[in-house]
């Protein structure tokens, strides 16, 4: 019977593990793998779209982890953007030089075009290519300029906002000037178009940059892409070269997934200012109500988010540090009130703090101004009306502990020779008349006029 009874559990067990096994299995046929045994060449295509930020950061740097683990052939960065943060460029770059696996960009599909920063991430990589009708170029740092589109200008406006207009400008020109001569130079291309799209803001086409050999080759889609490209030997780094086999090769395509967008979110420096502000605030009045649990929860959320977001961002500390002493002075001024100075003074330092709060060369990945005046004088608000609540506290009067009982009223238990007990608040007092003339009566209702340590001192109500 013992053994019927285990032999029982066991096939008990044995189903669920069975179940566990088997979707095992189908996990591992859905991941992009391939086998040791299958010689078919695979491709990793991934879709970068819109502003290079830290969000693409994130998404190509874990797509080539993901292709060096699976040993893919080739990581195409299949490219449209209009540029983006210097920052995050220079950071993806890195990535692509220090890759095991060729990394190819291609700008596409046909009428895409990658600017700015896609020009620099396109002559880092192994494999330069274009779809028809796309465009690249226009690689000034645009802080140079106003924040106008650049698509909007004629040739020679374009070239006029190119042109270097103070100190600052003349080295940032010549620093992404270096800096894209010596990719081109690397992978052997066109360092001179290079540079006058950096100093000139000049664009070419497909055609145009075929012919002047700033990428290596025009396709139509990322098979034709694939079959052009097997057999070319690229340089690696550590001076190694490698020859790609790519023809016919199975595409494995990763698109933005949920990560990648709640990161291009929180990192938007509009949302991550916004995010630490309430995360402060929710915390506070936690504080100030503890059991509330709803302000706590939903501020711990949002700081831990936003300082995600600042670690992600390219933030200046002094910024940050002005932003959060402003938060204090008006948290101060609502419980040490100075007639306003510091509740005036912390709303400069909020305001300057919020303003000065990301360093980066692009000044439209800034904070909105009418955000850091909403929420600057929304805090002011919040501030006046914890003063009022304040004062308003202080005039009332005191309702607990010995002050209470000042001017209560009692109900007189016993009494003789001019003292006795009475019942006040609850609890039970020793009492003296405050004159021998009154005449006090158990039952009666007397009045506390004055406190003598643990005797009531009282007279008729």
């Amino acid at each position: 019977m013992t053994n019927f009874s285990m032999n029982f559990s066991a096939r008990k067990l044995l189903l669920p593990v069975c179940i566990l096994l088997i979707l095992a299995g189908c996990l591992l046929l859905q991941t992009p793998t391939r086998a040791d045994d299958d010689n078919t060449p695979l491709a990793i295509v991934v879709k970068v779209e819109g502003m290079i930020t830290p969000s693409t950061l994130d998404l190509i740097d874990r797509s080539l982890k993901g292709a060096a683990e699976n040993h893919a052939d080739i990581v195409i960065l299949e490219m449209q953007t209009p540029g983006g943060l210097y920052d995050s460029m220079q950071t993806i770059i890195q990535k692509i030089l220090e890759s095991p696996v060729p990394v190819a960009t291609y700008v596409s599909p046909p009428g895409s075009h990658a600017a700015s920063a896609g020009t620099y991430i396109l002559e880092a990589s192994h494999i330069a290519a274009m779809a028809p009708s796309t465009v690249i170029g226009a690689a000034t740092p645009i802080h140079m300029g106003d924040n106008s589109p650049m698509e909007n200008f004629s040739a020679d406006q374009a070239k006029e906002q190119a042109t270097p207009k103070s100190t600052l400008d003349h080295k940032m020109v010549n620093d992404a000037a270096a800096y894209i001569r010596g990719l081109a130079e690397l992978r052997g291309r066109n360092a001179q178009w290079a540079e006058s799209a950096v100093r000139e803001a000049v664009s070419a086409t497909a055609t145009e940059a075929l012919a002047n050999k700033s990428i290596d080759l025009i396709a139509i889609d990322d098979k034709e892409l694939l079959d052009k490209i097997d057999g070319r030997e690229v340089k690696m780094s550590g001076a190694k070269t490698m020859k790609l086999h790519t023809k016919g090769a199975r595409i494995d395509t990763i698109h933005r997934d949920l990560r990648t967008d709640l990161l291009d979110i929180i990192t938007n420096p509009t949302i991550a200012f916004l995010l630490i502000t309430i995360g402060t605030y929710g915390i506070i009045f936690e504080c100030l109500h503890p059991g509330m649990f709803l302000p706590g929860v939903a501020g711990l959320i949002s700081l831990i988010l936003g300082l995600f977001a600042m670690n992600v961002l390219p933030v200046n500390y002094t910024g940050l540090a002005l932003l959060l002493t402003g938060i204090g002075l008006m948290l101060g001024e609502a419980f040490a009130p100075s007639f306003g100075v510091l509740g005036i003074g912390g709303a400069i330092s909020f305001a300057v703090g919020a303003t000065m709060l990301f360093d980066s060369k692009d000044p439209t990945f800034g904070i909105d101004p009418w955000v850091i005046g909403g929420v600057t004088v929304t805090s002011l608000a919040i501030l006046s009306v914890l003063m009022a609540v304040a004062l308003r506290a202080q005039r009332r009067p005191t309702v607990t502990g010995v002050e209470e009982l000042r001017s209560a009223v009692c109900d007189v238990i016993s009494w003789g020779q001019g003292k006795g007990e009475v019942r006040v608040t609850g609890e039970i007092w020793k009492a003296t008349a405050a004159s021998p003339e009154f005449i006090i009566n158990p039952g009666d209702r007397v009045k506390v006029v004055d406190i003598d340590g643990l005797n009531l001192i009282v007279q008729p109500e």
